[in-house]
């Protein structure tokens, strides 16, 4: 066998179904899309939570709880491997953070979290951060302020 005597099985293709080609292939005229409204139209298509007009399920059901969503608090997360970019006896403050280009924001506050390793004796200032972080921080002779 050589490669230009390779075939699909049979069946394996099919024909790529032509919409709106005459009577023969049962989609012509219409193209399998019924007489005129919605869906019969270019682009037409409904949400499929629309109920016709019904007062839609979501708005039947109570609305019960309760959410924190608006005040809840979202923290620009760093691991201690992103601070091994500084310099010794640097302190690391969240502007310094974000002139590095380490955080895009800082939202709420910065958390720091232990993954990797820490090579440099820093001062770190965030918020808050992970107790796998403080003892990689205080392991490498850094120290660690709440701010």
């Amino acid at each position: 066998m050589k490669l230009h005597e390779l075939e699909k099985n049979i069946g394996a293709t099919q024909a790529k179904k032509r919409v709106g080609r005459g009577s023969g292939s049962g989609l012509g005229k219409t193209s399998g899309r019924g007489q005129k409204g919605q869906k019969a139209r270019s682009g037409g298509s409904i949400n499929p939570v629309f109920e016709g007009g019904q007062l839609p399920l979501y708005r039947r059901l109570p609305k019960r709880g309760f959410t924190n969503h608006m005040f809840k608090t979202v923290y620009a997360v760093i691991n201690v491997s992103d601070l091994n970019i500084f310099e010794d006896n640097t302190v690391v403050t969240p502007a310094l953070l974000k002139e590095k280009g380490i955080i895009k924001k800082q939202l709420d506050g910065i958390k720091v979290l232990g993954n990797g390793n820490l090579e440099r004796k820093l001062t770190i200032q965030a918020t808050k951060f992970s107790k796998s972080a403080l003892e990689k921080i205080e392991e490498s002779g850094s120290k660690a302020e709440v701010i």
